[in-house]
């Protein structure tokens, strides 16, 4: 789940599209963060990079039920 970088956004006063100049990302790899599916560690790293923070600010794994 990526709830916790959308939050860490918020609190940075960012948007998505601030994210997407920011990081290089194209709005396909955008559309996978906002449905939570998964994206290569090299975005995720580039996120982190971007944003000062670890990947644990930005990432939380949810088991499937």
């Amino acid at each position: 789940s990526y709830n916790k970088l959308w939050k860490l956004l918020i609190d940075k006063h960012l948007k998505r599209k601030d994210l997407m100049t920011k990081t290089n990302l194209t709005s396909s790899t955008m559309a996978k963060l906002g449905k939570d599916k998964p994206v290569s560690m090299e975005v995720l790293a580039r996120i982190c990079e971007a944003l000062d923070c670890n990947i644990g600010d930005i990432v939380d794994v949810v088991k499937d039920h």
